[in-house]
């Protein structure tokens, strides 16, 4: 059990997950649950994955980059980005091979439902990635129709750095929501990937992912998001969630942390997050900010979500 529902004083629910923390130099500090089983780790991949398209030569840096690794919110900013990249390859929303989805924000899906739009591929969170992957393939001279396949150039070259940067062998290849390639690694290999980023060479793409996550953490996530507040505290970290309530975030110094709530919970991701960072001696009053989940009766708070981890 990594965290507990509390309401009025009375337990009324648990999640178990798995996490495990490494230090500045890649060693394992601690661990709780399976962190050496493979799992898919989301949308956490997208850090690893646009590593491998900037090697691939992928011209895009900085907030555009950023985009390339995000679930982004659907905010005005984040589709212009996406249309943005597009352009630079030529290409425009037709080539998206995304699924139509609405913003990811409340704020930019109502504002968008008001306005008459239907469901678009540009709204859908993982266009900014699929934007990069279709102008990677344009660089390169590779199919644009079929960059989605897993035996697609692309999605080999992604597999095969994806792979390096873990240290595992991909166990496993899946579909993910956005219709892409999905590629296993254990929680330890996904920490010591976002771990190489952050302790990564000058001029490397592995730095210039870093660079982009930590330096634009609204276009990385969204303006309101959990993600976006915990990177603003700590500049040169870099985090993302995922779904299934994935979670990976690498500070400054390299240490990392990532987890996996095993029900789904989104609601005790950020929670438990932010109760290993402190166990990790981090102490920041962004902390108290993410990691508290509020329940609510009769419209007042009458309990939370409180994560329980063990001390040593």
């Amino acid at each position: 059990m990594v965290a507990e529902v509390v309401r009025s004083g009375f337990v009324e629910g648990q999640h178990q997950g798995s996490i495990v923390a490494l230090g500045p130099d890649g060693s394992l500090l601690w661990s709780v649950g399976s962190v050496a089983e493979p799992i898919f780790p989301r949308s956490c991949n997208k850090p690893l994955q646009a590593t491998a398209m900037v090697r691939a030569g992928l011209p895009v840096r900085d907030r555009l980059l950023a985009l390339a690794c995000a679930s982004h919110s659907g905010e005005p900013f984040h589709l212009d980005g996406v249309r943005e990249i597009l352009s630079g390859a030529g290409l425009d929303e037709s080539a998206l091979q995304t699924p139509a989805d609405w913003p990811l924000d409340g704020d930019a899906r109502d504002q968008w439902l008001l306005s008459g739009a239907a469901r678009s591929a540009v709204a859908m969170n993982c266009s900014g990635k699929h934007a990069a992957m279709l102008a990677t393939c344009v660089v390169n001279g590779w199919d644009t129709g079929t960059y989605r396949e897993p035996d697609h150039p692309l999605q080999q070259h992604i597999a095969a750095v994806f792979a390096e940067l873990t240290g595992e062998p991909v166990a496993a290849v899946g579909v993910d929501g956005c219709g892409a390639p999905l590629v296993s690694s254990s929680l330890r290999g996904l920490a010591r990937g976002y771990s190489r980023l952050v302790r990564s060479d000058p001029d490397s793409a592995e730095r210039a992912v870093a660079d982009a996550i930590s330096g634009f953490p609204e276009y990385a996530s969204g303006t309101r998001r959990d993600e976006a507040s915990l990177l603003r505290a700590y500049p040169g970290a870099i985090g993302k969630a995922g779904a299934e309530a994935c979670y990976a975030v690498a500070m400054p110094d390299g240490a990392a942390v990532a987890l996996k709530i095993a029900d789904g919970g989104g609601r005790a991701r950020p929670v438990v997050m932010a109760a290993a960072l402190r166990r990790l001696g981090y102490d920041d009053a962004v902390l108290d900010e993410v990691g508290t989940c509020l329940l609510y009766g009769g419209g007042r708070p009458v309990g939370e979500v409180r994560a329980v981890l063990p001390t040593a």
